[in-house]
């Protein structure tokens, strides 16, 4: 008979500031500053800079918001609960229906990052062969250490710093007068529409919110682990979006399929190349398998739940992973490779992230004074970020991504009438 050992002691809050902050900015560094400039300077013109202050604003409200909410509801799906907690049941389904649809179109837009940087011209050849032989791994169970995840982090950097060093040394950053100031404004849904592209990039920033009880003193280091890693990352996308807009010029920056790699030869230093474009494959090659993995995982919880097809919740005999959702995830994400751009993932993928947004801050007004709620501006300039952002984007993207919520919408009513006959 087994006996019992007593409670079991939670995790050991070993976390300080500095450590929380890490963990963000490793979650937010990833594939999206290799691809989402280029597009976002196509709206934005020379006023680049400008929409990646308002997507870094925007992201710092709603990751004020989600930390208040992880606080109060401790427990795994974030917005997937908030939502239901907070506004009601089909609240919550939407936001889990939109960070799927949001982040698979992020898979597409990985695999499509990668395989423009290693094979121009095929991409989409190459992009379907990389999701097929990540999701078969993905299928055996094979998950990332943090050994690795924090390697890919410093490599990243490393080629950010390189790239960086490139422009400046290149000359052509003293010379801002070549951008012809700020040039034209393009109007609010050139910069906001383009916000809400960079927006695509700071992707991961809730990351710290799921901290909890891990930190050292929540109620503070959380906030100021939130401070830091977006101050920080900010910065960084300010001085890169801002490099390659002087180096490459607005006309080259929106027609180039690969800034990065473009910047150090028009720089002077196309010996970097190669380093530059094997931190472009790792980088995303390591947020596609993480993608995967996350995005089949809560569809399988969702169909669990009962809120998607129930055969999509199942697992594999033998190898224990919900190989179901697995495939399909995966065949969804190879039909929106061949079928959409690169801008196009991007952006489809930002609006489906700022919906799931817009319902934690919405979620996170419905906390009382005696719930630790955040400053009113947190969670209304969230929600209003949101909104403004999602709207702003492409209108076709705005239309479809609209469509697909509604059939979101019906798939949860033709389910609950169903069950309910």
């Amino acid at each position: 008979m087994a006996t019992s050992s007593g409670p079991q002691a939670g995790p050991a809050r070993v976390l300080s500031t500095v450590d929380a902050a890490a963990i963000g900015v490793a979650a937010m560094l990833g594939a999206g500053v290799f691809a989402v400039f280029a597009p976002a300077a196509l709206g934005a013109g020379a006023w680049l800079p400008v929409a990646i202050v308002i997507a870094g604003a925007v992201a710092y409200c709603n990751a004020i918001s989600s930390a208040r909410l992880a606080a109060r509801h401790p427990e795994n799906g974030g917005t997937y609960v908030y939502g239901r907690e907070r506004l009601g049941e089909m609240w919550g389904y939407l936001a889990g229906w939109s960070f799927v649809v949001g982040k698979v179109a992020s898979c597409a837009a990985m695999a499509l990052t990668l395989a423009t940087y290693v094979l121009p011209g095929w991409e989409k050849p190459l992009a379907v062969a990389v999701v097929v032989a990540l999701a078969t791994l993905n299928l055996q169970g094979v998950r990332r250490s943090t050994v690795v995840v924090k390697t890919l982090v410093v490599l990243v950097l490393a080629v950010l710093a390189a790239v960086f060093v490139a422009m400046v040394l290149s000359g052509r950053l003293a010379a801002v007068a070549e951008v012809d100031g700020m040039g034209p404004w393009p109007g609010s849904f050139g910069v906001l529409g383009s916000a809400g592209m960079i927006f695509f990039a700071f992707a991961g920033y809730a990351r710290i919110t799921t901290l909890g009880g891990e930190v050292r003193d929540p109620r503070t280091t959380i906030p100021r682990a939130v401070t830091l890693a977006l101050g920080g990352v900010s910065v960084l996308y300010l001085a890169i979006g801002t490099g390659l807009l002087i180096v490459l010029g607005r006309e080259r920056l929106t027609t180039s399929t690969a800034p990065m790699v473009d910047a150090v030869r028009v720089a002077g230093f196309p010996m970097l190349v190669p380093f530059v474009v094997a931190g472009a494959v790792l980088a995303c090659t390591g947020a596609l398998l993480s993608l995967l993995l996350g995005v089949s995982r809560t569809v399988a919880a969702m169909a669990s739940d009962g809120h998607l097809p129930r055969w999509l919740g199942a697992s594999h005999t033998r190898l224990g992973v919900p190989h179901r959702a697995e495939i399909t995830v995966a065949a969804v994400v190879i039909v929106l490779v061949m079928v959409v751009d690169l801008a196009g993932a991007i952006a489809f993928s930002a609006f489906g992230v700022l919906v799931y947004y817009a319902i934690a801050n919405a979620s996170a007004l419905r906390l009382g004074p005696h719930e630790d709620r955040p400053p009113l501006i947190a969670p209304v300039g969230g929600l209003a970020g949101c909104v403004v952002l999602a709207t702003s984007l492409p209108l076709p993207v705005v239309a479809i991504g609209m469509a697909v919520l509604g059939a979101g919408a019906g798939v949860w009513w033709l389910l609950h009438r169903t069950s309910s006959c």
